[in-house]
């Protein structure tokens, strides 16, 4: 297997035949709506032919800001929220190791800011500056945008007057809109090397531009790679009409039966912990494209066996409103065997010889059969390894499929009204030039 497939094995009792037929039919029509661009949202769908149109000059500009910059700093300074950061962290921690900080390594450490406004994070994140070299990326459409620009001031003043303004400046990379926003105006002002974000893709679908490349290549993996499994997936996205040749129409379909039928909570479950941030990015693009009108998926994630022990009970016998995803991993990178213990008091020498993936398996699919037979409903996405191939797969199929989900829930997928309520509150509470008089929503 080299590419990522839907198994509804544990799916068929919840979902029948006619019900995928009848589906097929809605979800060809919403991607039908989505290639033609007359939906809903309809200038943001760059994002949809990037894989295959994505400029070779900007790859080996960043390529070449990376052989620049990464052999004199250990850390590299990630500034964004949302979909400005979290695509290229869960690219970055589904493939270093779990303990990547701790171990010596050739490229430089990835670590964030602009997604928390939490100030014992930065008074944590300074003193690891004072001690590391260190370069930014600062990533924002805008400029304006509260979170990572409060974090874009303190760490360009605590870099200046590190390295002074001159060598500063060159271990700033902007990445903003081509023509106009604060950032862009200081990246022109300040002559930061600038990447450009394109008008027609929104922050959440925007991990393949340079928003997600650059960390991505600084922190020493392959881009060119994920841009290919990205694009073959595209492919296969584009060219398949029905549920068996295209997973991203299959995923959209199941989901909008089960929801359809009551199942109003999707949890996505993996069973390895560096999958972590796929499921955070994830959260945020099914959450955000979504969640509006009073409709949408609830998406919830769930990392097993760990929260097997955690939230396992409420999983298998709580209320009967949710179905899970599993992202399944075939081969894992490694091999560890279970070694024997003469006296076996842990009881476990039975597990001799095997191997963790082996054990791994046996308790997703366990968790599966349980899960199912308790009343939640299994889509299992199955994935041939992780690596940047396969990553760019999974970013693709996710979106496809996410722009097919929202136009079939009948909602604009590419729009997030709801997010402006909460800054109008915090800008009045503050006192923001402007709000002054104006009532909290």
């Amino acid at each position: 297997m080299n590419s990522i497939s839907i198994n509804t094995e544990h799916l068929n009792k919840y979902v029948t035949e006619e019900e995928k037929k009848s589906m097929l039919s809605e979800v060809l029509e919403a991607k039908q709506t989505l290639l033609s661009g007359k939906g809903k949202g309809n200038d943001f769908l760059g994002w949809v032919n990037l894989p295959a149109e994505q400029d070779n000059a900007i790859a080996e500009s960043i390529k070449n800001d990376v052989a620049r910059l990464a052999p004199k700093i250990k850390l590299f300074v990630v500034i964004g929220i949302g979909g400005s950061y979290l695509g290229a962290r869960a690219v970055i921690e589904a493939l270093q190791s779990e303990f990547a900080q701790s171990l010596a390594s050739q490229h430089p450490f990835v670590v964030y800011a602009g997604h928390t406004l939490s100030e014992d994070y930065y008074h944590q994140l300074l003193s690891l500056l004072d001690t590391n070299d260190y370069a930014v990326t600062v990533i924002s459409k805008s400029g304006t945008t509260t979170e990572p620009a409060v974090a874009f001031r303190i760490v360009k003043a605590h870099l200046e007057n590190k390295y002074g303004k001159e060598e500063a400046s060159k271990r700033i990379i902007a990445v903003t809109d081509a023509r106009r926003g604060a950032l862009h105006d200081i990246a022109v002002q300040e002559k930061y090397p600038m990447y450009v974000i394109p008008d027609n893709v929104g922050g959440r679908f925007s991990v393949l531009t340079p928003v997600g490349l650059l960390p991505i290549a600084m922190a020493g993996y392959n881009i060119d790679e994920l841009l290919r499994g990205a694009n073959d997936m595209r492919n296969t996205c584009l060219s398949g009409n029905n549920l068996d040749d295209n997973p991203a129409l299959f995923y959209a379909a199941l989901r909008n039966i089960l929801y359809r039928k009551g199942k109003k909570v999707e949890m996505l479950v993996n069973f390895l912990p560096n999958l972590k941030y796929i499921s955070e990015w994830w959260k945020q693009l099914y959450g955000e494209s979504e969640g509006k009108e009073g409709k949408g998926i609830l998406p919830h994630s769930l990392s097993f066996t760990t929260d097997l022990h955690s939230m396992g009970q409420y999983v298998q016998e709580g209320e009967r409103i949710m179905f899970e995803t599993f992202i399944s991993v075939e081969k894992p990178g490694s091999s560890v065997a279970i070694p024997s213990d003469p006296q076996n008091l842990d009881g476990i020498n039975y597990l001799v010889g095997k191997t963790l993936n082996e054990i791994n398996h046996n308790a997703e699919l366990g968790t599966m059969i349980a899960h199912r037979n308790g009343g939640v409903p299994v889509i299992k996405i199955d994935v041939p390894r992780i690596d940047e191939y396969v990553l760019g797969q999974l970013i693709y199929f996710f979106e496809f499929a996410c722009g097919v989900s929202g136009y079939t829930l009948g909602v604009n997928p590419f729009d997030q009204p709801g997010v402006e309520a909460y800054k109008k509150n915090m800008f009045i509470l503050l006192g923001k030039p402007g709000y002054e008089g104006k009532d909290l929503v």
